[in-house]
C-alpha cells in the first residue's frame, strides 16, 4: 500500500491506458464465445445453441480457405520483408544528418503521410494510376508506351498494396528507432573515431547494437499482427479483377459477418487469425531469448 501511495501519480498516468485495454481489448473477448455457438441476436449469448467447433470445421474445409490463407500470408510476408526494415534504414540515415534544421525538415515531410487516411491514399493512387486520365499512364502514352492496368491487374495488386504501406508508414515508423538512437552515448562514437573507425564501422559496431533490442521487440510485436493485412486499404483496392489475389481474412470477415450476418462464423475466422498471431509471438519471444535477447516478456 505504501508503494502504491508513493507512486500514485504514476499509476494515475497509467490508468487511462489500462482502462482502454480493459474496455476495448479484454472485455470484448467475452464475445469470442459466439464462435462456438449458432448465435442468434434475439436469444443472446446465454441462450444461443452451442455447436462446438462446427464453424471452424466449416471454415477449414471451405473452398475459399486455401485462397484466403495464401493471399493473407503472401501480403503479410511482403509487408514484413519490404516494409519492416525501411523505418530502421531511414532512422539510421536520419541519425547521420548533422544539420538539425535539415534533419527536422525531413522528419516532418516523412511523418505527414501517416496522418493521411487510407481513403485519401487510395484516391491518390487512382489519380496516378487509372487508365483514364491517370498521370502515370498519360506519361506512358506520351512516351509511346502502352497503358498499364495497375488498378485492376492481379499482377500489380500486391505491389500497389505494399507500396502504399511503405509510403504512408515508413516515416512514422522511424520515431521509436530515433528515440533509441538518441540514447546512445556520444562518447562511444568519439572513442571509435580515435581508434580509426569510419562511419560504417561506427554504424555496425555501435549504432546497430544499441537499437538491436528495440528491433527485436518491435519484430515480435509485428508478428502478433502478422495476419492483420489492413482491412480498409485492401477493401478499397479490391475489385472483380483482382479479388482472386486480394481477398484476405479481414475482408472475408467483413463480407460474411457484416454483409451476410453470419456472426458466429466470422468470429471463428477472426479467432483463428488471433490464435496464429499468439503462436507467432510466443515462438518469436522464445527464439529471441534463446539467442540472448531480453524478448517481449
Amino acid at each position: 500500500m505504501n508503494r502504491l501511495l508513493k507512486n500514485k501519480w504514476l499509476y494515475a498516468m497509467a490508468l487511462p491506458g489500462m482502462l482502454y485495454f480493459i474496455i476495448f481489448r479484454y472485455f470484448p473477448m467475452w464475445g469470442l464465445l459466439i464462435s462456438f455457438q449458432d448465435y442468434q441476436p434475439a436469444l443472446g449469448m446465454l441462450h444461443s445453441k452451442w455447436v462446438g467447433f462446427k464453424h471452424f470445421e466449416r471454415f477449414f474445409f471451405d473452398a475459399s480457405f486455401a485462397m484466403l490463407f495464401k493471399n493473407t500470408i503472401i501480403l503479410a510476408v511482403y509487408n514484413l520483408v519490404f516494409f519492416f526494415p525501411l523505418p530502421i534504414i531511414l532512422a539510421l540515415l536520419l541519425n547521420e544528418v548533422r544539420r538539425e534544421v535539415f534533419k527536422r525538415s525531413i522528419q516532418t515531410i516523412v511523418y505527414i503521410p501517416h496522418f493521411v487516411s487510407w481513403v485519401v491514399v487510395v484516391g491518390i493512387s487512382y489519380i496516378f494510376f487509372t487508365t483514364e486520365g491517370g498521370i502515370v499512364n498519360d506519361l506512358f502514352v506520351s512516351l509511346g508506351l502502352p497503358k498499364m492496368e495497375f488498378l485492376i491487374s492481379s499482377e500489380w495488386f500486391r505491389t500497389m498494396i505494399v507500396s502504399q504501406v511503405v509510403w504512408k508508414e515508413t516515416g512514422w515508423g522511424t520515431i521509436i528507432f530515433l528515440a533509441a538512437l538518441a540514447g546512445v552515448d556520444p562518447q562511444l562514437y568519439e572513442a571509435a573515431r580515435i581508434d580509426g573507425a569510419n562511419r560504417f564501422r561506427q554504424l555496425w559496431h555501435i549504432t546497430l547494437p544499441a537499437i538491436r533490442s528495440v528491433i527485436v521487440i518491435l519484430f515480435i510485436l509485428r508478428l502478433g499482427s502478422f495476419l492483420d493485412t489492413g482491412f480498409e486499404q485492401i477493401f478499397l483496392m479490391l475489385n472483380a479483377m483482382n479479388r482472386e489475389v486480394g481477398e484476405v481474412f479481414d475482408t472475408y470477415v467483413y463480407n460474411v459477418g457484416i454483409q451476410q450476418g453470419q456472426f458466429s462464423y466470422s468470429t471463428a475466422v477472426g479467432l483463428f487469425k488471433s490464435i496464429i498471431g499468439l503462436v507467432l509471438v510466443v515462438g518469436a519471444n522464445r527464439l529471441a531469448k534463446k539467442f540472448g535477447e531480453s524478448g517481449l516478456y
